[in-house]
């Protein structure tokens, strides 16, 4: 047998102390030296102070939707590159939840709804979830980039600027419009999915109580002979991309699809009512037409012609 060792041999050796003001080494991986977390401690603290801007918009549509909004909707789609896009939902009464849950679960915090009824009338609902406010446009006057075709073309992703007419500062509801307008159509800054450029314009103006929308590319020359010193604004150009539409408010919400009313519009007619009075008056010229054809029968047979005596002269 073996000899046993000593009790002070078995004693575990206790590992030197490192000293503190040694600078430690960092570790090694795959892919090179990794940072101390002291100063990743630090960079998330920075990043955590200033403000960042974590909008996102979820774009979708009703069933049903001819294909003119459809085409309207893929064109917003590509200009806004901090959407989500989902299926079509069921225009119902009970579409305001079902929305809800969808812009919870996509983590959005804005949404963008079109409503198709009748396979004519576009509405557009522009909505911040979840408490509100929401609005209701009725969308006229749509025209697509395919069917523009216009000359103007910008970097897909690119951050607009967005420009305003002078009038969405004079009432409060216009002030509320032009507010929810930049949290949706701005684009945030470092976005995954956006440039940072600025080569195109957002211009919402108001003309007859209507916003209408267009959209412009900031063309400047790059030819070596014309370089564009910074500020010069008299060599640049605006070429229209498209696409264009018109949208006519109908109420604002004070919730997320519904709630309190807090502005409704006094001049909107809706589309139903203009129908009908389109069909009022062609019923009325029909009408018209009628009551002539009887006034004329009557006065035929009222004042009935005298018997012609060379009637049946050729008869024979």
């Amino acid at each position: 047998m073996g000899k046993k060792r000593k009790h002070s041999e078995t004693q575990v050796i206790e590992p030197a102390k490192k000293d503190e003001s040694e600078t430690e080494r960092p570790k090694r991986t795959l892919l090179g030296w990794k940072d101390k977390p002291e100063e990743k401690e630090t960079e998330s603290l920075t990043h955590q102070g200033g403000f960042r801007n974590k909008e996102k918009v979820l774009v979708t549509c009703s069933r049903r939707i001819n294909f003119r909004y459809r085409h309207l909707m893929l064109n917003l789609v590509s200009l806004v590159p901090h959407c989500k896009k989902d299926s079509k939902v069921e225009s119902t009464s009970s579409k305001g939840a079902t929305l809800n849950e969808l812009v919870e679960l996509k983590n959005c915090s804005s949404s963008l709804f079109f409503e198709c009824r009748k396979h004519k009338d576009l509405y557009l609902w522009m909505v911040k979830c979840p408490s509100g406010p929401s609005v209701k446009f009725l969308v006229n006057a749509v025209h697509t980039m395919e069917e523009l075709k216009l000359t103007g073309n910008h970097l897909k992703g690119s951050r607009p600027l967005l420009t305003f007419s002078a009038n969405f500062d004079k009432d409060a509801h216009w002030k509320l419009l032009k507010e929810m307008i930049i949290q949706i159509f701005g684009t945030p800054k470092d976005h995954r999915k956006s440039k940072p450029f600025y080569d195109h314009v957002f211009v919402f103006s108001i003309v007859d109580d209507h916003i209408w929308f267009r959209n412009y590319q900031i063309s400047v020359p790059h030819n070596v002979t014309d370089k564009m010193a910074r500020g010069g604004l008299d060599k640049m150009t605006l070429v229209e991309v498209g696409p264009r539409f018109c949208l006519n408010p109908i109420k604002i919400f004070g919730g997320s699809f519904g709630g309190p009313t807090l502005y409704e519009n006094p001049f909107f007619i809706s589309p139903n009512q203009i129908r009908a009075l389109e069909k009022k008056k062609k019923a009325g010229k029909f009408a018209k037409k009628v009551k002539a054809k009887t006034r004329r029968k009557m006065h035929e047979l009222s004042n009935p012609l005298e018997p012609d005596e060379f009637a049946d002269m050729w008869k024979e």
